[in-house]
């Protein structure tokens, strides 16, 4: 599952968010001679952190002398294949990896992955809630949260549950989870992919590269992209379905089980299929029934992902913002049960809103774009709702929204797009959506 790496060597490490330092904090205790190198701005806390480990970086430029030097390159995820200092070193015979491959190499604990298009963040904060709560000694990490290799600097734990984007997956080569779950897999990020859906997909499959066949691949036996590529490549571990015959109005029936809902934060069947392979996943590490049902029972539902704000004059405001995509929009679009004003728009990242018109045409009243250009969306629903608005900014957005409004209606902040328009992330996104809506409490 992982190998010992004890031979040191001049270690570069490419970006310098998160990821990177992490990764460089665990190189430089391993004893590897490290350089960071981000082309960008380094925030503050991040040097201070690397200055306090003594560690060598540079900011805004790649200094290739230096990084050609490297016996290893760790590189950030959102770093492409295809930036020329990634191909320069990769025709120098370098090899690049990502952080989630290098932090693999230094724990023997037991590692479950999660990746997909949608509810990843759920999922893994669910399954790690559901392990604690029945008393193991686990950490979560990788794409949400501490990354991988500064937990495993940290501290070491018997069980890790670790969110895995596409991106970090690209960069694995031996990491082997015990566990892989595979949500789904629909349209996204393909401008990283050539806007090629095979890319995409074969990126995700990446998860169940390196695992053997005393290992668990749980996976959405209802997905179509999943359904054809298990058709098309054999796979070593032993597979898991997870379908929504399982869900029984509020109870879940997994693996000869029956879990309760009712007194559950999460809503909808898209979050009971996170429960599913949550719940599945827990009970294969030997958490038991009852720390499992007390587990749903406890758990806080994730920022950003359909969380309900606050209800003003009668209008309830959910905050979804971490819904980047169309298929993140439909299942939140599918959970309303009353009439619907929707904020949508960013940065298009080559949606196709065909899957979404007929929820639409039936939940929405009224729609505000919020994102710098709307064309596209405006075009594609103007004949459907009764009207569109566009705005520049959340508190804009949550103002018409709030003159909009009647009584009953919900507030539905799922944007469909990418952020960076107007906002840093998806996180500065929801909070400022967040703290629009709660100005207008204290108005």
């Amino acid at each position: 599952m992982a190998y010992n790496y004890n031979n040191h060597m001049n270690l570069v490490v490419l970006g310098a968010g998160e990821s990177g330092v992490g990764a460089a904090i665990l190189a430089k205790q391993k004893g590897h001679n490290v350089f960071v190198s981000d082309k960008g701005a380094i925030s503050e806390k991040y040097q201070r952190e690397l200055e306090s480990h003594g560690i060598a970086y540079e900011q805004q430029q790649h200094s290739w002398e230096r990084i050609a030097q490297a016996d290893e390159a760790v590189k950030s995820p959102g770093i492409p294949d295809r930036v020329p200092i990634i191909q320069q070193l990769v025709g120098k015979g370098v090899p690049v990896i990502s952080e989630i491959e290098f932090a693999g190499r230094y724990t023997t604990a037991k590692l479950m992955g999660i990746t997909g298009s949608n509810g990843k963040t759920t999922t893994t904060k669910l399954a790690f809630h559901l392990l604690a709560t029945a008393g193991l000694d686990v950490a979560m990490a990788g794409n949400v949260g501490n990354s991988f290799a500064r937990i495993v600097s940290e501290e070491q734990h018997d069980y890790y549950v670790l969110e895995l984007s596409s991106f970090q997956l690209d960069g694995i080569d031996t990491f082997r989870p015990d566990i892989a779950m595979l949500l789904n897999i629909t349209p996204d990020h393909l401008d990283r992919y050539d806007y090629e859906m095979q890319n995409y997909i074969r990126s995700k499959f990446r998860i169940a590269k390196a695992q053997r066949p005393e290992d668990f691949l749980l996976y959405n036996a209802e997905d179509e992209n999943i359904g054809t590529y298990m058709q098309q490549h054999s796979l070593l571990p032993a597979l898991e379905p997870i379908s929504s015959r399982m869900i029984d109005g509020q109870l879940l029936h997994v693996g000869g089980s029956t879990f309760d809902m009712a007194q559950s934060s999460l809503r909808g069947r898209h979050n009971y299929m996170n429960a599913l392979f949550a719940i599945r996943a827990a009970m294969l590490w030997g958490a038991g029934n009852e720390a499992i049902q007390r587990g749903l029972g406890t758990f806080a539902t994730v920022e950003h992902r359909m969380e309900s704000v606050a209800v003003i004059n009668g209008v309830e405001y959910i905050n979804d913002s971490k819904a980047t995509n169309v298929d993140a929009v439909f299942y939140a679009l599918e959970a309303m049960t009353r009439p619907t004003v929707w904020i949508a728009g960013g940065q298009d990242k080559g949606n196709d809103y065909g899957p979404l018109m007929e929820l639409v045409r039936t939940k929405v009243r009224l729609m505000i774009c919020l994102g710098v250009d709307n064309k596209k969306l405006i075009d594609t629903f103007g004949g459907i709702v009764t009207a569109i608005e566009e705005a520049r900014s959340a508190e804009e957005a949550v103002s018409k929204a709030a003159q909009l409004a009647q009584a009953g209606d919900v507030v539905l902040l799922s944007p469909a797009c990418a952020s960076f328009d107007l906002f840093k992330n998806y996180e500065d996104r929801g909070r400022q959506f967040k703290e629009a809506v709660r100005q207008r409490i204290k108005a």
